[in-house]
């Protein structure tokens, strides 16, 4: 009987758990927002022009205000300085580069960059999912009298952030019919999270 109890009780964490703490993050990314933006605009704005939640759309409109500036190439420069000076600060440089290259593994201009998924065989028969990168040898930092013709492809960590960019033969890929974002989920759960792609 306490087994039966523990094993309907562990089901039901691991249903709502994900949901709540989805929507718990959704709330706390709407309150910080308000809260800190709210409070310049009701000091700014007089208290008959303010309205609960202008903060927060004043947050979305300075995201998307930055992800246009993002396409320029001086903004591109500026933002490039300040990252070099940060990635020489001893703390805060683990800490800021953990958390970029998180967020960077879902950016659309890193999707962008990935051409197809592949199924990458190896000697052993193993077969690992990767992303082709660069579809040819011209790029690539290979020996000249290597006539092989190579792709680099990137293979991810199943639970983690890093991968590993691999150069091999075309002959050693299998096409994978999937997406990018399924296969993305597909590697980053180890297949745990695989039967939700369908859609």
């Amino acid at each position: 009987m306490f087994r039966f109890i523990t094993r309907q009780m562990l089901t039901g964490l691991i249903t709502i758990l994900p949901v709540m703490l989805t929507l718990y993050l959704i709330y706390w990314f709407i309150v910080s927002t308000e809260t800190a933006l709210g409070s310049i605009l009701q000091v700014v704005l007089p208290d008959d022009l303010y309205w609960p939640g202008m903060g927060f759309a004043i947050a979305l409109v300075m995201i998307f205000v930055i992800g246009l500036l993002m396409q320029l190439y001086v903004v591109k420069a500026v933002f490039k300085k300040v990252e070099d000076l940060l990635y020489h600060m001893p703390l805060i440089k683990s800490v800021y580069g953990a958390i970029r290259d998180f967020f960077q593994y879902f950016s659309p201009s890193r999707q962008g960059d990935f051409q197809q998924v592949v199924a990458v065989k190896f000697d052993n028969d193993m077969e690992l999912i990767g992303f082709v990168t660069r579809s040819n040898s011209d790029s690539l930092p290979i020996a000249d009298q290597d006539e092989t013709e190579r792709v680099l492809v990137y293979l991810p960590m199943s639970y983690n952030i890093g991968g590993y960019p691999v150069m091999i033969p075309k002959n050693r890929l299998r096409p994978v019919d999937m997406t990018m974002e399924q296969a993305m989920r597909f590697v980053l759960t180890a297949g745990v999270g695989s039967n939700n792609d369908d859609n």
